[in-house]
């Protein structure tokens, strides 16, 4: 993503090109593509990223885990931002770094004829892929917040993404990210970010929680999925055509 900050994005859960392509053209700076809890395979992914590339949003591919060969793959299908979910410290923060890099620096294999490469069409790419390449780190868990300084400080993490789901279940309040003991974290996150100088991103249930975390300080947020988008009108729409 190189828009500056804020950003405002979308989720995309329905593993729809169709919908994904749509997004795009509404006006989001990114959409995410989710591996980790939508029903999107490498193959299916590769397909979003196709229908996005078309529009004027960027992509992010958000991976099912961190996972050396499905990093790879991504890449190779031509993702330039991935985001790790679960990092929990510097250790794992560093293995998905090295994921994305070419050796010596790290351990992405090799492919020439790839769409990462417009199939053979860009020159040195091994050298310059490093440059295009933006690693984003989910920190969901009490503990990884308490290492969020070290998992900041590795070279070539880009950004952090704070999971408001997952943190406020390991809090005790599963479901409920707008706890207020939530937010009061989910904000001095945004602020320790903000003193660790890494943008920081978050997921947003509407357009009145987004906008509450653009006041912390979070750099970018998405609101919202594909799906969620979907049910919410077609529910608003069905009970005003009852009311009726």
């Amino acid at each position: 993503m190189t828009r500056k900050p804020p950003m405002i994005g979308v989720w995309a859960m329905s593993g729809s090109a169709v919908a994904a392509e749509a997004l795009g053209y509404a006006g989001y700076d990114f959409i995410v593509l989710d591996m980790e809890h939508a029903p999107n395979d490498p193959p299916r992914t590769l397909g979003l990223l196709q229908a996005v590339a078309g529009t004027p949003s960027s992509a992010v591919v958000r991976l099912p885990w961190n996972d050396p060969v499905i990093v790879k793959q991504v890449l190779d299908f031509g993702a330039e931002t991935v985001m790790f979910p679960y990092v929990q410290n510097a250790e794992e923060a560093r293995k998905a770094v090295a994921a994305t890099r070419y050796p010596p620096e790290g351990i992405r294999g090799f492919a020439g004829m790839s769409r990462a490469t417009r199939y053979g069409g860009v020159k040195d790419y091994a050298r310059r892929a490093v440059d295009g390449i933006c690693v984003i780190v989910q920190i969901e868990t009490q503990k990884a917040l308490g290492n969020i300084r070290e998992i900041a400080a590795v070279p070539g993490v880009d950004c952090i993404f704070i999971g408001p789901g997952d943190l406020s279940a390991d809090m005790g309040f599963i479901g409920q990210p707008g706890h207020g003991e939530v937010q009061k974290v989910l904000a001095d996150a945004a602020a320790r970010c903000a003193e660790l100088g890494k943008p920081c991103g978050i997921l947003a249930a509407n357009a009145a929680q987004a906008r509450d975390y653009l006041a912390y300080g979070y750099s970018w947020v998405a609101s919202g999925s594909d799906l969620g988008l979907l049910m919410s009108n077609a529910r608003s729409e069905l009970a005003t055509l009852r009311s009726a």
